[in-house]
C-alpha cells in the first residue's frame, strides 16, 4: 500500500517486537496531528507545497501501522478551519491534493479494510466537488471494519462544539430535548460514533493541541515527537504508543503507593524528627 518509492518496512519482526509492545494495551483510538510538512521541504529549500506532498508517504505508511497493531481508529488532522488564513496558493495546493488524493487512493483504502469518515463542518468554503469526493469515498468504505480512519477537513474543536451546541439549543426549543447536559452534546458531534482518544501525537516539535478534539480528547495521554511529519512512520508511531504504555492512565482518580522500604536502612526515631523539624 505504501506509495512508489517510499522505504520498505524495516527488517527484524513485527511492530510489536521492535517497539517491544505488549499486545494487550494498545490503544483504541490514536489522533495525529501532522505538522511539519513546510519545514520539511524548507530546510530542504523546497516549496511547502512539495512537503505537503511528501506526508502522503508518511499518512499512508502510518495507516499501514495502524492495521498491523490492530488500532480501530486513527485520526489525522488534515485541514483546519483556521487553514484558510494561509497564502491563497497553498490553500488552493491543499484542496485540489486532498481531492485527487481521494482519488487516487480510496479504492486501496477499501481493499485494505479501512472505513473513511470525513469530520468538521462541509458548507462554503469548502468546494462541492470535494464535498462530492469525501461522500462518494465514505459510501464506498461505508461497510468496512478493520479500522476506521476520519479525516479532520474543514475542522476546529470550538466550531464542533458551538455547532453541537447550537442543535443541542434548537432541539431543546423545540421540545425534542427535555435537557442539555454532556450525552446531548456528546450525541450532536460530528460523529458522535467516534469513541475516547486513547492516544495524541503531535509531530515536528510543538506542544500544543491547536483546537483539535477538545472533546474527545478530553483524557487523552500527549505525545510530542520533534520527528517532522514527512519522516513519521509505523515505528514512530509503534514508538509513541510505547511511551503511552509507559504511564499510568487515571481519569481524574488517584490512589496511595507507598514508597518501598529500604529494609537495611536505619529506623528513624522521634528525636531524629524534631531534629529535621524546621520549626
Amino acid at each position: 500500500m505504501p506509495p512508489a518509492g517510499h522505504p520498505s518496512p524495516p527488517d527484524g519482526g513485527s511492530l510489536l517486537t521492535r517497539a517491544d509492545l505488549d499486545p494487550d494495551r494498545i490503544p483504541r483510538h490514536v489522533a495525529l496531528i501532522m505538522d511539519g510538512n513546510g519545514r520539511w521541504a524548507n530546510a530542504r529549500g523546497l516549496s511547502r507545497n512539495v512537503g505537503h506532498e511528501a506526508g502522503e508517504q508518511a499518512l499512508f505508511d502510518t495507516v499501514e501501522g495502524a492495521l498491523e497493531l490492530g488500532l480501530s481508529d486513527l485520526t489525522i488532522y488534515a485541514f483546519s478551519t483556521e487553514n484558510w488564513r494561509r497564502p491563497a496558493s497553498e490553500v488552493r495546493f491543499l484542496l485540489d491534493f486532498n481531492e485527487s488524493l481521494l482519488l487516487r487512493r480510496r479504492d486501496e483504502l477499501h481493499e485494505r479494510g479501512v472505513r473513511v469518515r470525513f469530520i468538521g463542518r462541509r458548507d462554503r468554503p469548502v468546494p462541492k466537488r470535494l464535498v462530492t469526493r469525501m461522500e462518494e469515498t465514505e459510501a464506498l468504505t461505508r461497510d468496512d471494519r478493520r479500522l476506521t480512519l476520519r479525516i479532520a477537513f474543514n475542522y476546529g474543536a470550538q466550531a464542533e462544539l458551538a455547532d453541537a451546541a447550537a442543535r443541542a439549543a434548537a432541539d431543546l426549543a423545540a421540545g425534542r430535548l427535555k435537557r442539555v447536559d454532556e450525552d446531548a452534546i456528546a450525541a450532536r458531534l460530528y460523529d458522535p460514533q467516534m469513541p475516547p482518544v486513547d492516544l495524541l501525537i503531535r509531530t515536528s516539535g510543538e506542544q500544543r493541541v491547536s483546537n483539535y478534539l477538545l472533546w474527545q480528547a478530553a483524557y487523552a495521554e500527549l505525545v510530542f515527537t520533534d520527528t517532522l511529519w514527512p519522516d513519521f512512520d509505523r515505528d514512530e508511531l509503534a514508538r509513541c504508543i510505547a511511551a503511552y504504555q509507559s504511564r499510568e492512565r487515571r481519569f481524574g482518580g488517584a490512589e496511595d503507593v507507598p514508597a518501598p522500604v529500604d529494609a537495611d536502612a536505619p529506623a528513624s526515631t522521634s528525636s531524629d524528627l524534631a531534629e529535621r523539624d524546621p520549626r
